[in-house]
């Protein structure tokens, strides 16, 4: 009996659900204002100014992509309520203080489950900024930013702060700050997104039990930087032609790294203070710096990966050697070691650097002499006497072959201005 009451009562709020429909020229906010919970107010396609407020479960959806411009002060539209769907709209035309946090869209603490998606959000300072809002899905968004202000000026694409649960699809960002900000964020996804022309792609803090998977990073200074976060799952992304790193991973644990591109940074790993993660399947080709290594970044798997082309493989700082690849190896396209038995794995370790490579990074100058009799002389002394050796990453069993057999097709991903 219990259930069919449930069902009944179900089936009369269904009934109830009125569809309110707004043509160019009526009041939005008067109708968003009238409608009941759970109706849909239809916008037709015209352009509505104002900064609007949805206090209540309501689903906004535009016919043929009408316009709401905030007039450039506040927010566009403003969501306090849980429940509310947002769709096919252009949203435009935010306030431009940060102080404020103006954004083309924002959903205030208490706006749980909201759907944003199928919109274009253009000229907002902040184009999504969610607060303490659980749940949200945000989808297939074109998300652009004010384009004149400096980097430092603009807010984010979107941002997340203390929010759990959130899912974050197929979202196209760009010219903003950074195209994704998230703190205090966790449980959520973020999938299959497109970063690009922005200080940082994804710029990601303090936040845990999160994946990351098939999303693109490019034209950034920075494309996916997690500092101090664990429990990350970053899987099958695309970061390149990064005009610092690829992918930085500062102060993480516990956290898995795989199955990644990362091409034609300056930097394509930045890896500093990172323990107990695994890197394995990633392909790091043609970047200026291979991986950069540093703080006591120890007690970490990297199987499998192929380094191939970088200018420099590894730049390690380090007081002791680092063992990779201890089980299957991973494999280094300058390796200049030999496989007798051809077995696929190199007869000698793989060691990245040595006391003239330490030397050209304290003074760069050094390089204009690489090639003379003098230093090839010194690179020959470090290797047959050990007291003389430096701190590496060392490979024992490097591969003698890349395990990405389209690895060319990465080659000459560079940044452009």
């Amino acid at each position: 009996m219990r259930f069919l009451a449930l069902l009944l009562l179900g089936a009369a709020l269904g009934a109830q659900a009125a569809t309110v429909r707004v043509a160019p020229g009526e009041a939005l906010q008067q109708a968003i204002d009238r409608a009941q919970p759970g109706d849909t107010v239809e916008i037709e396609r015209g352009h509505y100014v104002g900064n609007f407020t949805v206090d209540k479960a309501l689903t906004l959806r535009g016919i043929n992509r009408p316009t709401l411009s905030g007039d450039q002060k506040g927010d566009t539209i403003r969501v306090t309520a849980a429940d509310v769907t947002i769709e096919g709209l252009i949203v435009r035309d935010s306030g431009a203080s940060l102080k404020d946090q103006n954004a083309g869209i924002y959903l205030r603490p208490g706006a749980h489950r909201a759907v944003v998606r199928h919109n274009d959000l253009t000229y907002n300072l902040f184009g999504l900024w969610i607060e303490k809002a659980n749940d949200v899905r945000i989808e297939h968004n074109i998300i652009t930013g004010k384009r004149e202000l400096n980097s430092s000026q603009r807010g984010n694409g979107i941002q997340l702060y203390n929010t759990d649960g959130a899912r974050i699809t197929g979202n196209n960002i760009g010219f903003v700050r950074d195209a994704l900000y998230v703190d205090v964020s966790h449980h959520a996804v973020f999938k299959g997104n497109k970063l690009h022309h922005s200080r940082y792609g994804s710029h990601y803090m303090n936040s845990y039990f999160n994946l990351w998977e098939d999303n693109d990073s490019y034209y950034n200074r920075g494309g996916l930087a997690l500092m101090e976060v664990r429990n990350q799952i970053v899987r099958g992304n695309r970061t390149w032609a990064n005009s610092d790193h690829g992918i930085m991973l500062r102060t993480l644990q516990d956290s898995v790294v795989e199955n990644n591109v990362i091409a034609g940074n300056n930097r394509g790993f930045f890896i500093y203070d990172v323990e107990y993660a695994t890197l394995k399947g990633n392909l790091v080709v043609d970047n200026h710096v291979g991986v950069h290594l540093s703080a006591g970044s120890t007690r970490n798997i990297v199987e499998g990966n192929d380094f191939i082309g970088n200018r420099e493989q590894i730049r390690y700082v380090g007081a002791r050697d680092e063992v990779w690849g201890k089980d299957t190896g991973n494999h280094w396209s300058n390796y200049l070691g030999w496989d007798r038995n051809g077995d696929g794995v190199g007869d000698v370790p793989y060691e990245a650097n040595d006391m003239v490579d330490r030397l050209s990074w304290r003074h760069p100058s050094v390089k204009l002499l690489l090639a003379s009799p003098a230093i090839q002389a010194l690179r020959l002394v470090g290797q047959q006497f050990p007291v003389l050796r430096v701190p590496t990453v060392v490979d024992p069993a490097p591969r003698m072959q890349p395990s990405n057999k389209q690895w060319y097709e990465w080659r000459d991903k560079h940044f452009q201005r």
